[in-house]
């Protein structure tokens, strides 16, 4: 697997909020400002004084171990779940007020740890539910079926076929997507969000399930889809090598909280993640008891 050495890297500079972000994305304004979510279940603090910021163009990790917090964390920025405290701004607009649909249509799209589509669909229609941002009619032009319903629908077919160009996926249009292999159905729910047009694309676990190869494959194309659609891309997993290879800045999370920020190189030297990640040797954990 050919991974990014540190001198490859786009160079990080530190920001406001002890974050940092690419030095490319610093003459425009981040695409994602978090500072101090949380939330509540009952008297269970889920997440707790979470603060982050994404350049505009920036591939950035959310790491940390099973149960500590990251879907909720991308639940929390899709308005899933409402915030028990904290402000979001998307490309410098406040998502308070903002439900789930609004929020997509402000520009966050996502993927889901267990793949979502339409199984009994066509590729090219679950793809076309994401074009609902941009391909608008109402109920009369279609039902009439005007010249201007047939105008969307010709631009929502070309639309498809570029999606589906990207993963070499053009003979696959009329298939159902319950009858993909995994990987495929997989790349189709990136594409359904992509169609979406978003600003940042939000990635809980892509890389679940796949091979080595499959994998290799992924981190090249989550670099074409931030370069060829200009957005920035945030991404859950477990798979390091995944991680460290293409994210640029990383947030890591326990129980809730923020535990490190920083590059990958910074990240896998600093002790707390690997205590998180790993727990405290046998005899460390004795020293502390002394």
């Amino acid at each position: 697997m050919i991974l990014l050495t540190e001198k490859e890297r786009t160079r990080m500079v530190p920001v406001p909020s002890h974050s940092i972000i690419p030095e490319r994305d610093l003459e425009q304004r981040p695409i994602l400002e978090v500072s101090r979510l949380g939330i509540n279940f009952g008297g269970l603090v889920a997440v707790d004084d979470f603060n982050v910021i994404v350049g505009r163009s920036e591939i950035s990790g959310l790491i940390g171990p099973n149960g500590a917090g990251k879907t909720t964390i991308f639940n929390l920025l899709t308005k899933v779940y409402e915030p028990t405290s904290g402000a979001i701004l998307l490309d410098g607009q406040s998502t308070e007020k903002m439900n789930t649909v609004q929020i997509n249509k402000a520009g966050i799209a996502r993927t889901f740890q267990n793949i979502r589509l339409f199984p009994s669909l066509s590729v090219e229609d679950n793809i076309k539910i994401g074009l609902h941002n941009q391909f608008k009619y109402d109920m009369l032009t279609g039902i009439l079926r005007l010249p201007r319903f047939f105008s969307a629908e010709k631009h929502a077919r070309e639309k498809v076929r570029e999606l589906l160009s990207i993963f070499n996926m053009e003979h696959m249009a009329k298939y159902k997507a319950g009858s993909l292999p995994y990987g495929a159905q997989r790349r189709l729910e990136f594409l359904r969000a992509l169609a979406t047009n978003p600003k940042l694309l939000l990635l809980d676990e892509p890389a679940a399930g796949m091979n080595p190869s499959e994998t290799e494959d992924l981190m090249k194309h989550i670099q074409k889809i931030r370069d060829q659609f200009n957005i920035a891309i945030m991404l859950i997993e477990h798979d390091m090598r995944l991680v460290m290879g293409i994210c640029e800045g990383i947030a890591v999370i326990n129980y809730g909280r923020i535990i490190a920020k920083g590059t990958p190189e910074e990240i896998q030297a600093n002790p707390e993640v690997i205590e998180a990640y790993l727990g405290k040797k046998k005899d460390e954990r004795h020293a502390d008891r002394q």
